[in-house]
């Protein structure tokens, strides 16, 4: 990071604002908005945000009642308020968009005006699950439920300063000043007018990266005086270096796929930014560790708009213009990309995402096929391995770590199975946040327990939450077409009694057998206790186990087999008969969205005759047999 010396020569001399430096300018040198309104693989996703802004015109803003405000206090849920307060954003960047490309739309202008002035009303811009719980509890904090910083407030700030930039010249001036003041009042004062800190501006996630990224874009928009505008952008600097403290040399996001996005995008969104502004004095996308965080998504991604989705991940969205960025600012590798994502696919509506993805989507990186080949990030210690036969990409992942990560799920030794297009053996992923998800009811929860992960369950006991229960990894190499994976797992569970638990996967690619692509063999050796009990707490449990495998879609039994079928794959999985037929076990919970979803366990329950014991599974996939 930079010094307070350079930050401040940078700022305070750079050139009097342009009315492009935020985005900087397009190659044929044209105005932003003109060259991305040009392009055909811009009007659908301009066609919605018409669409969306019609809607906005017509109909009535959504209120945020008091009823709303208090129902995760007394309820848990979060949906009730945050669907009404999203779509008064979505609103907000559709009117602007709308705006700005018919700037004599009386109708839309209107309507903007008083959705500012609503925003502007709001009790708090903050989500009532990021105030403290209770109305006590918000008494006694630092600062008032309307000077809290959270995530949305800061987002929020961005927004508004970002339509204050556009289309503030359209607006009548008391919107424009209020924004201003609100701004002023609920972001600049409680930051930047006291040396106590928010506690996001040291935290090693998302958050820190976010609310830094956010208000940093604010600042650049709309503060005048250069020498606090250098004050300001120098306490922000510290948060986002402590947000790429989270990252290892590797690059990989603990936090998943989906929180990359968020936090290195509003990072990358604002190091843009901050570049054109101090005329590429100040670069955050310079760095030794900038380059593999970039590419992480490109390392994770497999066909189909799929993922490799560890952690609390939902639907992924390729945001084409972020990634096109990344591409052509740092010759990064990126993921397969078919179109610019629609204007709903973040429920959120984050502004950025939308604005960059018209703005800087580069339709030379779209329908690029990913390449194929293994790759290891030592720092979570987790393994990737990608191979195409027949057009169809197959693929394997598996993990260790530690049980403490960003977002946690207690799944050490956990893998997936991907076959053309789909992930057969899967992550749950995130499950709907509610107060449960981060308080200590955290991992009865089916989506973070490894209760539903491709884990064993030994004496009865699932793996355990903390930095203490981890994974060691013993092993990773590539030989030719084949992988080999280890990972000891014992440090997982706790248990005084089981001193070993091998986990090794083979995973070998097959290009040359007609009915089989890949295999994947799965060892998993224990050794207990000559007594064959392990301890758990103050109770003494059997040494049984239960082995699991998970996946979304429903498997069948067919001939001593069981089989998982995608569209266009299948994995199928056999196994040695002595160890007795599997039951399938379906659970029902809400996904990330609110959708309900089945969760499918094959689980094997084992009731070992010796202290030490192997069990071998053997997993064969291939092209779908009967599409």
């Amino acid at each position: 990071m930079y010094s307070f010396s350079e930050i401040h020569s940078a700022i305070v001399s750079a050139l009097p604002r342009a009315p492009l430096f935020p985005y900087g300018l397009p190659p044929d040198g044209r105005a932003p908005w003109e060259e991305a309104a040009s392009r055909s693989i811009a009007e659908p996703l301009l066609d919605e945000i018409r669409a969306y802004a019609r809607y906005a015109r017509e109909t009535p803003i959504p209120p945020l009642p008091f009823s709303r405000f208090v129902e995760f206090e007394k309820e848990g849920t979060r949906q009730s308020y945050e669907i009404p307060y999203f779509e008064r954003r979505g609103r907000l960047l559709a009117l602007t968009v709308d705006l700005l490309q018919d700037s004599e739309n009386s109708s839309s202008r209107e309507a903007l005006e008083n959705l500012v002035w609503d925003i502007c009303n709001e009790y708090t811009w903050c989500l009532p699950a990021c105030l403290p719980l209770g109305h006590e509890a918000a008494a006694s904090a630092r600062v008032p439920p309307e000077g809290q910083v959270d995530l949305f407030a800061a987002e929020t700030a961005h927004a508004l300063a970002e339509t204050l930039h556009l289309v503030g010249d359209r607006l009548n001036g008391w919107a424009s000043y209020r924004i201003r003041c609100e701004i002023e009042r609920r972001i600049w004062q409680p930051l930047f007018n006291t040396p106590v800190h928010f506690g996001w501006e040291s935290r090693r996630d998302n958050w820190s990266a976010v609310c830094g990224g956010a208000i940093g874009m604010a600042a650049l928009l709309l503060v005048d005086d250069r020498e606090r505008l250098a004050g300001m952008i120098e306490r922000l600097l510290r948060s986002l270096e402590c947000f790429l403290e989270s990252y290892g040399e590797d690059g990989g996001c603990q936090e998943g796929i989906g929180y990359w996005y968020y936090g290195f995008g509003y990072y990358a969104y604002f190091a843009d930014m901050l570049f054109h502004c101090t005329e590429g004095k100040l670069d955050l996308l310079a760095g030794g560790k900038i380059k593999p965080i970039a590419e992480y998504p490109a390392a994770f991604a497999l066909s189909g708009g799929a993922a490799i989705n560890y952690s609390d991940v939902g639907a992924v969205v390729w945001h084409t213009g972020l990634l096109s960025k990344l591409a052509s600012r740092l010759g990064t590798a990126i993921p397969e990309l078919k179109e610019i994502p629609p204007f709903g696919a973040d429920s959120a509506f984050r502004w950025p995402h939308v604005i960059r993805n018209l703005l800087w989507t580069d339709p030379a990186h779209l329908k690029k096929p990913l390449p194929e080949g293994g790759k290891l990030l030592p720092d979570m210690a987790v393994a990737v391995d990608r191979r195409y036969s027949e057009g169809e990409m197959f693929a394997f992942s598996a993990k260790g770590g530690h049980n403490d990560e960003p977002h946690n799920h207690n799944d050490l030794g956990h893998f997936l199975l991907h076959a053309a297009g789909e992930n057969l053996l899967a992550d749950p992923g995130a499950g709907l946040y509610t107060r449960e998800s981060f308080g200590p009811d955290r991992y009865r929860l089916i989506h973070n327990s490894s209760e539903g992960h491709s884990v064993p369950i030994v004496g009865g006991a699932v793996q355990q939450a903390g930095r203490a229960y981890a994974a060691e990894l013993l092993g990773c190499r590539w030989e030719g077409s084949e992988l080999r994976l280890e990972l000891e797992l014992a440090g997982a569970y706790g248990l005084a009694g089981l001193t070993s638990l091998r986990r090794e996967f083979v995973w070998n690619w097959q290009p040359n057998e007609p009915e089989t692509q890949a295999t994947l063999r799965l060892v998993d050796r224990f050794a207990f206790e000559p007594e064959v009990e392990v301890q758990s707490g103050s109770e003494v449990v059997s040494a049984s186990v239960i082995e699991q495998f998970v996946s979304l879609h429903p498997p069948t039994l067919d001939n001593g087999r069981c089989v998982w079928r995608g569209e266009r794959g299948e994995v199928a999985l056999e196994f040695d008969p002595g160890i007795g037929e599997p039951e399938i076990v379906e659970t029902t919970a809400p996904d990330h969205t609110g959708k309900e979803a089945t969760l499918y366990r094959v689980r094997f329950h084992i009731v070992p005759v010796d202290p030490g014991f192997e069990l071998h599974f053997l997993f064969r996939c291939r092209i779908n047999a009967i599409k």
